[in-house]
């Protein structure tokens, strides 16, 4: 798609994101890195830029912001999808055109992760499902990957009226985004999930499942009397 462009979000991954970076590259696409923060500035870390583009923020304001940063940069470069994909190195560059054959305009497509492996603990099956169930609930769509950071996105979701900034901001977008009468997709997607040893995350596991939870939990209030009122109506007829 002419009309795409590559995002990457990135804090304090120096050892993966150039070679995430030239992987995309070598595929053909154009990028934009927005460093969030990062100790050691990542433009640095590259000699060859060409056909990519450099954001930074002086400060780290959470994967969310980034996403919204990279975003805004794509709308200003003229192109009105960004596929977003993590810097760690689980997503490959050859997998970003399965996404782009079935995209269908302004619609959140999710690049939907094989957790079969043997290095994906339970805890993470466990979290997935949960989140999952949440997200299909909320959106009222089937939702099988809502943790996936393997996603396009249409630049007019910078409409959308959004609370949060960092990792749970991946959660709320597609909520918002339904809320709007958006369509979210799905495309089966490989990817790699690395040993212990070698995984880079700055999730955490407790507060920041908690604001994931948090968006959830803010829905509840405006979903349950529709939901019952759908039940009575169902049930009159």
């Amino acid at each position: 798609m002419k009309n795409s462009i590559i995002i990457i979000p990135t804090y304090n991954n120096p050892k993966t994101i150039r070679s995430v970076a030239l992987d995309v590259v070598t595929y053909g696409y154009k990028l934009i890195i927005i460093d969030d923060g990062s100790e050691q500035k990542v433009e640095d870390l590259f000699i060859d830029k060409k056909n990519i583009y450099f954001v930074r923020h002086e400060r780290n304001q959470g994967k969310g912001q980034a996403i919204i940063t990279g975003i805004k940069k794509a709308q200003e470069l003229g192109f009105e999808y960004a596929v977003s994909i993590d810097g760690d190195g689980q997503h490959l560059a050859s997998e970003i055109s399965k996404l782009l054959r079935k995209y269908t305009k302004n619609e959140i497509m999710i690049g939907v992760r094989n957790f079969d492996g043997k290095h994906v603990p339970n805890t993470s099956k466990f979290g997935r499902w949960l989140s999952n169930f949440l997200a299909s609930w909320n959106t009222e769509q089937k939702i099988t990957d809502s943790l996936s950071g393997f996603r396009i996105y249409p630049v007019n979701i910078l409409a959308l009226k959004m609370k949060t900034s960092r990792f749970d901001w991946e959660m709320e977008v597609l909520i918002r985004h339904a809320e709007e009468g958006g369509i979210i997709n799905e495309v089966s997607i490989e990817c790699y999930y690395p040993t212990p040893k070698e995984r880079v995350s700055h999730f955490k596991k407790c507060s920041d499942t908690a604001s994931i939870a948090w968006v959830h939990l803010q829905i509840l209030p405006s979903k349950w009397p529709r939901f019952i009122l759908e039940k009575i109506m169902r049930t009159k007829k």
